[in-house]
């Protein structure tokens, strides 16, 4: 896969929310040391243990990033889309990913070099505090996770992940709907279930009237009728 028009490295920095701020000159020397991957579908960006020698920004498409028990079964830890970045956190701790990233779909990607970061965190303290901002974010969203898993049902768990796709506008509204990003096995893996577990629950929803699943696309006739069945 090759993009149809060259791509503004620099402009797209500028987007990422830890380099907000930086000067025009701060960000080119980090462009320089930026360089463009183009994955298809399937394609792995790195494997568990491989070294980390950056970050990544998603431009365009779907990342996974996952990681395979002894037995093969595989746990999807996050599921990333256009604009976000990954692997800021390894690349701190200078050791090997702990995951492997895979491509859901055709993608695009900057991998910023994390000599470069380096250098510009040595001359500007404040963009410290950005990452360890972003960082702290994510770590949020883990320990979220981690409650999920422990304390709610796989039925609470869907209807959570439904509700968080639906767009601010859609929070009470009725005859909405969500589209899957990627396909039900991948979206188990994310909430720790079975896809034969998820796909049982989504049966039992449809029984009680509160979705219509469409292939990958799931109608909600009333928003606030699901909500209830959340606790």
């Amino acid at each position: 896969m090759q993009p149809n028009h060259p791509i503004n490295i620099e402009a797209l920095l500028t987007h990422i929310p830890l380099f907000n701020g930086l000067a025009t000159e701060e960000i080119a020397r980090i462009a320089r040391s930026t360089r463009e991957i183009n994955t298809p579908k399937g394609g792995i960006l790195f494997h568990k243990g491989d070294p980390c020698t950056g970050f990544h920004l998603l431009v365009y498409g779907q990342v996974k990033l996952a990681f395979t028990s002894s037995q093969g079964n595989e746990k999807v830890v996050e599921i990333l889309s256009q604009g976000q970045s990954f692997g800021e956190a390894v690349m701190f701790m200078e050791k090997p990913y702990i995951v492997f990233g895979q491509a859901l779909t055709d993608s695009l990607l900057l991998h910023v070099s994390k000599a470069a970061v380096f250098d510009e965190l040595a001359r500007d303290h404040n963009l410290c505090r950005k990452m360890l901002a972003g960082m702290a974010m994510r770590l949020h969203h883990l320990m979220n996770d981690v409650e999920s898993y422990s304390l709610h049902s796989g039925k609470q768990r869907i209807i959570g992940y439904l509700l968080r796709e639906l767009p601010e506008a859609d929070q009470n509204a009725t005859n909405v709907a969500v589209t899957l990003s990627t396909n039900k096995g991948v979206i188990a893996s994310r909430l720790n279930l079975t896809q034969e577990h998820f796909s049982r629950i989504l049966h039992e929803l449809t029984e009680l009237g509160l979705i219509v699943v469409e292939g990958r696309r799931i109608h909600i006739p009333c928003v606030a009728g699901l909500r209830k069945h959340e606790s």
